[in-house]
């Protein structure tokens, strides 16, 4: 099992016939860009090459209407000026002789695609594919969009494979309100959109792409719009926006403005921790579908986003961990041919489990961002118990945006444009400077299990550090004099220069139980000195921080343990680990994941001391989220009292599996939750990843009671 890449050149056949500004950057030199650029990375040889099919009359009917289909199906006989005529009767769509073909192509690819993960042929996989799907109706053209092509899949997956909960995630620019339509009365499907949507003064202009539009009947509630309203006119510190009524010629009056140029990584990863994965995890999908537009990605001429294309690996990343890693992209939209390119490489690059390059830019969401987070919060509660867990009380007064009911005008060129030139070039040159490491993950335990099935890009460490050097650094702990913890102690250290050098991506270590904690020490020093500016310990049980380090930010301590709830520093913090799925997850999503894109380590280590408490499932999940912050450096030392299964599962997860399912969604105990908020509270001034836009004006933040 691996990565499917499904596509067909006949694809590239449909074009534009007429002059038509608006239709003419959907074109074929789209899907050619991100195929030479997968070839030339070497990434298409490395999957599994499927040839898309047709997809017959029968399994387009499974959302369009039969008229519709039949009326596509005769633009094969058309000429240009009757193609041209019947293009107009639909918004920003053209039709071409091939285009029933071509569109019949994308609805089989992504059918394929699903076969064969559903079948265990593949794990994941991309669907490459045009024309592009997700505007689609029933009975209608619309965007661009021929033949619903994610909508398809996901009722053929509900038929044919009998499947009963599917997330589609869209991540195009765009609002996917084909697909809303399609599934709006449907509990089956959990729809999540973002896309920029400037108070609805954004194509497609919909009333229904807000954030109030939750789905009806018995599918209240699976619809998640999260409309990015953003101002679009800065130069420099200042913005400008428009004040001139609907319809009017007269200048723009240039105003103060205090919002970000189009969304960055920081504000997609935020919507991803703060809302998709609370209700992703809770919803627990068997699959998980992508409308992976990258015109949401930095320099596409429709989105005018700042997210660079490796911000697309993460979110893959973090996907992936659902549905057993059961993960489906095709593709939408994407109109920035290099951009376009190099996101698809990252999305694939993660999709076979690869280490994924840390992100550029500081790691601080924009208010507009929080505000529109803290609204689909506020519209999704009545629906989530991940929600109704946390405080989501409204502190933050709806804003007056000064741009309602005024037309949004695009303003090309400038230092914008200019800037996010700059930042794609740069992008571009530190791919070439980041090679991947020869061994995926290294195992060093102390009674190697030949039982445990090793790919071949992982291995059994055998080397060791220098007897003399190990026992240097080992000469000032006690519980390292004992010959199986000195052993322990230099594979460590062989282990911890591979991971610094670039050789070994991730790796696990077993040592004796009372030598976790001096044993974590040599590694955090050990580490320091040896090319890590910043590292991330995510110690649990009964382990303390090394004494006399310097708390000058080059390491952040998070100990998940006993009773204790405090922040004596924004690099030292403590709580108690949940006692259930849900607050364990809130911990994920709402503590460890912002803390750790905040602090963009350059190594973690998870260490699991003496009564730790964490359950398998669970230990796997915050050793596989944890790949994504740290370029998937991490390092994980267990106690050899841990079960051989636990060290399994932990090389699974570090070499790209998913991890286990954590099993039913049991909500948070109060004292779980009011731990959490009180810390958020503490910490969102220094850690800005951790803000809600509700939270982060005080809601929650009172001491927490002791725990029994």
């Amino acid at each position: 099992m691996g990565t499917a890449l499904v596509y067909h050149e006949d694809m590239m056949a449909t074009r534009l016939l007429w002059d038509d500004p608006e239709c003419q950057i959907e074109c074929p030199e789209r899907l050619a860009a991100a195929l030479d650029r997968l070839r030339q990375c070497g990434l298409e040889q490395r999957c599994l090459r499927l040839v898309a099919r047709e997809a017959s009359e029968e399994e387009l009917g499974l959302v369009h209407s039969l008229e519709y289909v039949a009326l596509v199906q005769r633009t094969q006989a058309l000429s240009k000026e009757e193609l041209q005529v019947l293009s107009g009767q639909y918004d920003a769509i053209y039709f071409h002789p091939s285009t029933f073909h071509c569109a019949r192509l994308a609805v089989g690819a992504a059918l394929q695609l699903v076969d064969a993960v559903l079948t265990g042929a593949a794990h994941n996989g991309l669907a490459l594919v045009r024309p592009p799907g997700h505007h689609s109706q029933r009975a209608a053209a619309n965007g661009f969009c021929v033949f619903n092509n994610v909508a398809i899949a996901a009722e053929h997956a509900k038929r044919k494979h009998g499947l009963h909960r599917i997330l589609i995630v869209d991540w195009d620019v765009h609002h996917g309100q084909g697909i809303q339509y399609i599934f709006e009365d449907d509990p089956s499907v959990l729809y999540f959109s973002w896309h920029r949507h400037e108070h609805g003064r954004f194509w497609p202009f919909l009333r229904e792409s807000n954030v109030d539009a939750v789905g009806q009947g018995p599918g209240r509630g699976f619809t998640v719009n999260l409309p990015w309203n953003q101002s679009l006119y800065s130069l420099g510190s200042q913005g400008w926006h428009p004040e001139v009524p609907t319809g009017s010629t007269g200048p723009l009056t240039p105003l103060p403005c205090t919002r970000q140029v189009g969304m960055g990584n920081a504000d997609y990863l935020a919507a991803f921790l703060h809302t998709l994965l609370p209700l992703a995890f809770e919803f627990d999908p068997e699959l998980v579908l992508i409308s992976a537009g990258f015109d949401s990605a930095i320099g596409d001429p429709e989105g005018q986003m700042q997210a660079t294309p490796e911000c697309f690996a993460h979110l893959t990343r973090l996907l992936q961990v659902l549905a057993n890693g059961r993960v489906c992209a095709v593709l939408e939209g994407g109109y920035h041919l290099e951009s376009l390119a190099q996101s698809v490489c990252m999305m694939v690059q993660a999709l076979l489990g690869d280490p994924v390059p840390p992100l550029s830019g500081p790691m601080v969401p924009c208010q507009s961002a929080l505000e529109s987070i803290h609204s689909v919060r506020m519209a999704q509660a009545p629906y989530w118990m991940s929600l109704q867990q946390q405080d989501v009380a409204s502190v933050l007064s709806p804003s007056t945006n000064s741009l309602e009911g005024k037309p949004v005008v695009l303003l090309p060129g400038g230092p914008t444009c200019e800037a996010a030139a700059t930042t794609l070039s740069s992008f571009l040159d530190r791919q070439n400077l980041c090679p991947m490491p020869h061994v995926r993950t290294a195992v060093a335990l102390t009674a190697p299990d030949t039982a445990l099935p090793l790919p071949p890009d992982e291995l059994c460490q055998e080397g060791s550090a220098p007897r003399e050097e190990t026992e240097a650094w080992a000469r000032p702990h006690k519980s390292l004099a004992q010959d199986e913890a000195l052993d322990a102690l230099g594979k460590l250290l062989y282990l911890l220069d591979g991971i610094l050098d670039g050789q070994v991506s991730s790796g696990i270590i077993a040592t004796l139980a009372p030598a976790v904690e001096a044993t974590l020490d040599v590694a955090v020093r050990r580490g320091l000195c040896h090319r890590a500016q910043r590292l991330f310990c995510v110690a649990l049980g009964q382990l303390n921080q090394p004494p006399d380090l310097a708390d000058d930010g080059r390491i952040l301590w998070l100990n998940i343990r006993g009773k204790e709830v405090a922040a004596s520093s924004m690099f030292h913090i403590s709580m108690p680990l949940p006692r259930t799925t849900g607050g364990f997850l809130s911990c994920i999503l709402g503590l460890v994941l912002p803390l750790a894109y905040g602090f963009q380590p350059d190594l973690v280590l998870v260490a699991l001391g003496p009564a730790h408490g964490l359950q398998n499932p669970h230990a796997a999940l915050l050793a596989a989220v944890l790949r994504g912050p740290s370029g998937g450096r991490v390092l994980a030392l267990i106690g050899e009292e841990s079960t051989p299964q636990l060290a399994r599962t932990l090389a699974r997860v570090l070499h790209g599996e998913a991890p286990p399912n954590l099993g039913p969604f049991l909500m948070a105990s109060p004292e779980d939750i009011q731990a959490l908020l009180y810390l958020r509270a503490q910490l969102e001034p220094q850690w800005k990843m951790l803000q809600v836009a509700g939270e982060a004006l005080g809601s929650g933040g009172s001491e927490p009671a002791a725990q029994s």
